[in-house]
């Protein structure tokens, strides 16, 4: 049985991120799937557990390579993620969570077209700025905010909506979406009718 792609994403600063790691360490059979970008870690980000930090060039060369299920440029830097990565984890039945962008997305679902899609919403547009000016330590730009509302006008076309207000309520809606999958009839099919079976045997010989 294959696992699940779940596709989160989010404004910037809206707390995907956060919610993804507090997910992660409650929940098994799933994994996190590292994103390669062409942008400078940011304070405390580490080379392999945040993102994998590549130059432009490398980047391109992946694109060439066909290496890459999607990528984008957000905010002048490049987004992908490893298409033999997502593959391998999923036919090994392991969940994988994809964090990535709203242009991401939409490539995935046509690639994946039974993926688990969820958006988070930040609570307001004043919440928004607040955790930005606190990780950007004051730095918010107007682009940053008008790519959030481009972004947002996308949440239609997402499954699952979380409004990140408290965070233990938003980590608990994700966790339940990753459990609630796993019990979708054509997660669980093969394991009914070998059920099924069982009945029917025991019943002609009964």
């Amino acid at each position: 049985m294959a696992g699940n792609l779940i596709i989160i994403s989010a404004p910037s600063g809206a707390g995907k991120t956060t919610i993804v790691n507090e997910a992660l360490q409650r929940l098994e059979g799933v994994r996190d799937s590292i994103s390669y970008t062409s942008r400078e870690p940011r304070a405390g980000e580490e080379h392999g557990r945040d993102y994998y930090f590549v130059s432009r060039p490398e980047f391109e060369a992946m694109i060439v390579r066909h290496e890459l299920l999607e990528w984008a440029e957000v905010h002048g830097n490049l987004y992908g993620t490893s298409r033999v990565f997502v593959s391998d984890v999923l036919a090994s039945g392991l969940d994988v969570i994809l964090t990535i962008d709203v242009q991401g997305a939409a490539i995935t679902r046509r690639i994946f077209s039974d993926a688990i899609t969820v958006f988070i919403l930040p609570p307001s547009y004043e919440a928004l700025i607040d955790r930005l000016n606190v990780r950007d330590a004051g730095q918010t730009d107007t682009l940053r905010l008008r790519n959030a509302e481009t972004e947002l006008e996308q949440y239609k076309a997402y499954d699952y909506l979380i409004v990140n207000d408290e965070l233990e309520t938003a980590v608990q809606e994700f966790t339940a979406i990753i459990l609630a999958a796993r019990c979708h009839r054509t997660q669980r099919a093969a394991a009914a009718e070998t059920i099924l079976e069982h009945f029917r045997r025991n019943l002609r010989h009964g």
